[in-house]
């Protein structure tokens, strides 16, 4: 059996609950999955203000080749998001403005690039939101085989294909598929409750009153002067 695959239909998480996700962003996901899923603070967004979520299209490549992004290209379906990573690390720049272009046409909404990308105001000029560890122009071949929607560990996460994956300023994390539904409900709850201590504080209610720290300063020895 060959240990490279190209696996073309796999269960997503609901597209209602990923676009949900997105307007909740990725720190209050996080904190309502009880701070799990955050990738390492590796990738950056290469345009500032873009968010995103969607269920994750995943590839595993060989490092400076391309050649399986391509092959996914074929999987994507309208809303989700491509998860790449390479077998060893990689900065090269192994994404440019024309995969993005056929990314994009079968319904990509983003890229999460464990590795680097090129064409870099191109792809921001496109409007294309991508994560990226490097910017290179360094090209790529096309020449060793990899998989496709196959589970990924990419900055300290494993990514199941499909998994619900939020992207925006903060950082990116991943929630898994049969957990993202019980997940946007505490995200929504937990923006409401903030909704709430927003305006407390915007009426200048000091935080250690707020929560309640005062109690805890004073057991911790701080002292007042």
């Amino acid at each position: 059996m060959s240990r490279h695959v190209v696996v073309r239909e796999f269960p997503r998480v609901d597209l209602d609950i990923a676009r949900q996700l997105e307007e909740q962003g990725a720190s209050t996901v996080h904190e309502a999955d009880g701070r799990r899923g955050a990738f390492r603070s590796e990738l950056h967004p290469l345009q500032q203000g873009a968010r995103i979520a969607g269920p994750a299209v995943t590839v595993s490549c060989h490092p400076g080749d391309n050649l399986m992004i391509h092959a996914a290209v074929e999987t994507v379906r309208p809303g989700d998001v491509v998860v790449i990573t390479t077998t060893s690390p990689s900065t090269d720049g192994m994404l440019g403005d024309l995969l993005a272009t056929s990314l994009r046409a079968h319904g990509a909404i983003g890229v999460i690039m464990d590795a680097g990308v090129r064409d870099a105001a191109e792809l921001r000029e496109m409007g294309f939101p991508v994560w990226t560890r490097a910017i290179s122009p360094q090209g790529t071949v096309k020449a060793s085989p990899g998989s496709v929607n196959v589970p990924v560990t990419v900055c300290g996460q494993v990514v199941n294909p499909g998994d619900a994956i939020v992207a925006d300023d903060d950082g990116i994390v991943v929630i898994p598929r049969d957990r993202a539904a019980d997940v946007l409900k505490k995200a929504t709850e937990r923006t409401a409750n903030e909704a709430s201590k927003r305006e407390r504080l915007a009426a200048g209610e000091l935080g250690v009153d707020m929560y309640r720290l005062r109690p805890l300063l004073e057991q911790l020895g701080v002292e007042y002067r």
